[in-house]
């Protein structure tokens, strides 16, 4: 295993645990004596909640913040607001009817990636819903071989 390849990956809520991690890798919350970097060299988000304020996914923000998070602890984990130069690159993966979680989490990611120029690659489907896994039915293309190539292309494989 290569110490510089390490990643982090996660579907809808999980995603939002990656890319919580993928933005605040430096907010250490317990001690770190060795201190180790905490910070991934690539996130994977599939169908991921982003924002806590824009197009929110409220069970996830509830479960994680509780019904009366704070304006600040919504800004916190609304992570489209924390990309920096220094975010690692991404890919995501979205369905435009997914009804779960809004498409416009992954694209406000998308774009606060692009902004601050992260490499990132984006593959939306027109359906899939939420939840589709590896598997989306209702396309023959295949994410992950899209995911595959990335990696490949950014020397992660």
């Amino acid at each position: 295993m290569d110490p510089a390849k390490v990643g982090i990956m996660g579907f809808s809520a999980g995603g939002h645990l990656a890319s919580t991690l993928t933005v605040h890798y430096d907010d250490v919350k317990i001690e770190n004596k060795e201190k180790v970097s905490l910070r991934p060299d690539f996130s994977i988000l599939i169908y991921p909640v982003i924002s806590f304020i824009e197009s929110p996914h409220t069970g996830s923000a509830n479960n994680l913040a509780g019904t009366n998070a704070t304006q600040a602890q919504k800004e916190y984990f609304s992570n489209e607001r924390h990309v920096t130069p220094q975010t690692p690159p991404t890919f995501l993966v979205h369905a435009n009817d997914d009804n779960g979680v809004p498409v416009q989490n992954s694209i406000l990611f998308n774009q606060a990636l692009v902004a601050n120029k992260v490499k990132a690659e984006m593959h939306l489907y027109q359906g899939g819903g939420h939840g589709f896994g590896l598997n989306n039915k209702t396309t023959s293309d295949d994410w992950f071989e899209r995911l595959t190539n990335w990696m490949k292309s950014n020397k992660f494989l």
